[in-house]
C-alpha cells in the first residue's frame, strides 16, 4: 500500500480541496501517513493572500530536498492557489517537484502521478488566467466538483464543509483570488442538497457551505432562479441536520430575504462573517470594495435589527497603499461602534498579479503595519472580553467538537468514553468557544452549557443536568 503526506496552509476550501483529493487518491491504493519520509506521495495544498504561506511552502520544499535525493521515486506535488499562480516558477525554485496542480484541476491528480510514476516527467496542469478565453472556456478550467469525499479529513466526525460556490468576480485591488480561483460560479442546488444528504447519512451534524463570497450564490436554471435564502431552506429541511453555517460573506449582498433566513431558520447559525476591510471611503475605494463606509454600517445596522442576538465577525488590513493615520483611526472607530465578535486583522501583503501590485505602491512601512495591527488587535480583543462577559450565568448550547488542546496533550491512548472527566471543547449558535470539563461520550452531542467565566477567546461553563420537571430555560 503507497503512502501519502498531506499538508494544508489557508482557508476552509483548501481544507475541502484536501479532502477531495485524498479521497481520490484512496481509490489508487495510497493511506494517509504523518510522515514525509514514509510517503511515497507528499503534497502541498497551498495558498496564495498572504506571502507568509508561500514562504512557508518555498521552505518546506526546501527541507524535503534531500529525502528527494535519497528515494528519486518519492512523487512531490505543489497543488492549490500557489500552484496556480506560480506554475513554472515552482519547477525554477525547486526543480525537484514532480507536479504543480492548480485548483481547478485537483481531480487529475491521481492520473498525473501514475504519469509520473511512468517516467512522463514533471508535470503542470492549471486553469486558463482571466484573459485566456472566453469566460465560458474559462470558468470550464477551473470547474471541479468532485463528488468523493474522505471522512478522516474532516474537521471532525459530524462536522463537514460543503462547497456550494468557486471562483470571484469582485477583483478587489489587494486580492488574488479572481485570478487563481477563477469566475464566480454557483453549484446547482441539487447537487448541493445530495451532497449534504449523503454527509448527515454518514453521522455530519453541522454543515459549513463555502464559497469566496458565499452569499453572492444564485444559480440560473431556465425561468428558475435559485438564491442563496433558498438554498438554505432546502437544506434546512434535511432530517438529522443540527446545524448550518457558510463563510464567507460579501457586504453588498447581505440581502433582506437571506437575514430573514438566518432568524426564521432554527438550524441556521446566528453568526455572520462579514468583512469591512477598511473604516475609511478613501481606502475602500482604493482597495475597489464596492461600497462606502455608510454602506457598510447599514447593512450592520440591518443585520442586527433582523437577527436579534447575531454574532458578527470582520476582517481589516492594515498598511495598504496610501493608508494614513486618519484613514486607520476611522477603521478603530468602525470596530468600536460594531463591537465585531472578533475581527481577522491582517498586515497588507502585495500579491503580484493583484491590481495593487501593478498600480498602487506598498507604501506604508512594516513597522507601522505592525503597530498599527497591534493596536487594533487589543482593541478587538478588549470588546471580544467585554462581550464574553455577557455571557455569565446564561445558559448555551453547545456542539462539542472533541478535546481541547490542552486534554490532547494528557490524552491517554487507552483512554475510554466512560473513563475520568477531561476537558472538552465546542461551540454555540452564535460561534463562541466554549470549554468545559466532560468525558468522551459526549463529543458529537449538543449539550446545554451554563457559563460561569470567559476571557478574550473562550467562554468556560459546565453541564446543565436536566431534570423531568424543572422549568425550562431558553438556551442560545
Amino acid at each position: 500500500m503507497k503512502k501519502l503526506y498531506i499538508e494544508t496552509v489557508g482557508c476552509q476550501m483548501n481544507v475541502l480541496d484536501s479532502e477531495l483529493v485524498v479521497a481520490a487518491l484512496r481509490k489508487e491504493g495510497y493511506e494517509l501517513t504523518a510522515s514525509t519520509a514514509d510517503a511515497d506521495t507528499v503534497l502541498f495544498n497551498t495558498c496564495s493572500v498572504r506571502q507568509h504561506a508561500e514562504d512557508k511552502i518555498y521552505s518546506a520544499l526546501g527541507r524535503i530536498k534531500e529525502a528527494k535525493r535519497d528515494d528519486p521515486k518519492k512523487v512531490i506535488g505543489v497543488i492549490g492557489c500557489m500552484a496556480q499562480k506560480d506554475q513554472q516558477l515552482v519547477f525554477d525554485r525547486a526543480p525537484y517537484v514532480d507536479l504543480v496542480v492548480g485548483p481547478g484541476q485537483l481531480h487529475q491528480v491521481p492520473q498525473l502521478i501514475r504519469n509520473i510514476e511512468a517516467g512522463a516527467g514533471q508535470q503542470m496542469e492549471v486553469s486558463l488566467g482571466r484573459k485566456e478565453g472566453s469566460r465560458d472556456q474559462i470558468e470550464r478550467s477551473h470547474e471541479s466538483f468532485d463528488p468523493l469525499r474522505d471522512p478522516s479529513m474532516r474537521p471532525t466526525p459530524f462536522q463537514a464543509y460543503v462547497r456550494i460556490q468557486i471562483g470571484c468576480d469582485k477583483f478587489c485591488t489587494y486580492c488574488i483570488v479572481p485570478s487563481v480561483r477563477g469566475p464566480e460560479q454557483s453549484r446547482p442546488p441539487e447537487q448541493i442538497v445530495a451532497e449534504a444528504r449523503q454527509l448527515v447519512s454518514e453521522g455530519c451534524k453541522e454543515i459549513t457551505l463555502l464559497g469566496q463570497t458565499v452569499n453572492s450564490y444564485r444559480y440560473q436554471a431556465g425561468e428558475r432562479t435559485t438564491r442563496f435564502s433558498d438554498l438554505l431552506t432546502d437544506l434546512h429541511a434535511i432530517e438529522g441536520l443540527e446545524r448550518l453555517k457558510f463563510v464567507t460573506n460579501y457586504p453588498k449582498d447581505m440581502t433582506d430575504d437571506l437575514l430573514a433566513a438566518v432568524r426564521d431558520l432554527p438550524k441556521c447559525a446566528k453568526y455572520l462573517h462579514v468583512p469591512a476591510q477598511s473604516g475609511s471611503d478613501a481606502q475602500l475605494k482604493r482597495m475597489r470594495r464596492g461600497y462606502t463606509v455608510a454602506e457598510y454600517r447599514e447593512m450592520f445596522a440591518r443585520t442586527v435589527e433582523k437577527i436579534p442576538g447575531v454574532a458578527v465577525s470582520s476582517d481589516f488590513i492594515v498598511g495598504f497603499s496610501g493608508e494614513t493615520d486618519a484613514d486607520f483611526q476611522l477603521s478603530m472607530d468602525l470596530v468600536r461602534e460594531c463591537r465585531f465578535k472578533n475581527s481577522f486583522i491582517f498586515k497588507y501583503s502585495e500579491r503580484p498579479g493583484t491590481k495593487g501590485a501593478d498600480l498602487l505602491p506598498d507604501d506604508v512601512p512594516e513597522q507601522v503595519k505592525r503597530d498599527r495591527n497591534n493596536e487594533m488587535l487589543a482593541l478587538q480583543n478588549e470588546i471580544s472580553e467585554a462581550d464574553n462577559q455577557g455571557f455569565l450565568g446564561r445558559q448555551v448550547k453547545v456542539l462539542v467538537e472533541g478535546l481541547s488542546k490542552a486534554a490532547q496533550k494528557k490524552e491517554s491512548p487507552s483512554a475510554e468514553d466512560n473513563g475520568p472527566l477531561v476537558q472538552l471543547i465546542g461551540r454555540t449558535m452564535c460561534d463562541r468557544i466554549v470549554v468545559f470539563d466532560g468525558n468522551r461520550r459526549q463529543v458529537g452531542q449538543t449539550m446545554p452549557i451554563a457559563i460561569y467565566d470567559a476571557n478574550v477567546h473562550t467562554l468556560f461553563g459546565t453541564v446543565v443536568t436536566q431534570h423531568v420537571g424543572a422549568e425550562l430555560v431558553t438556551l442560545e
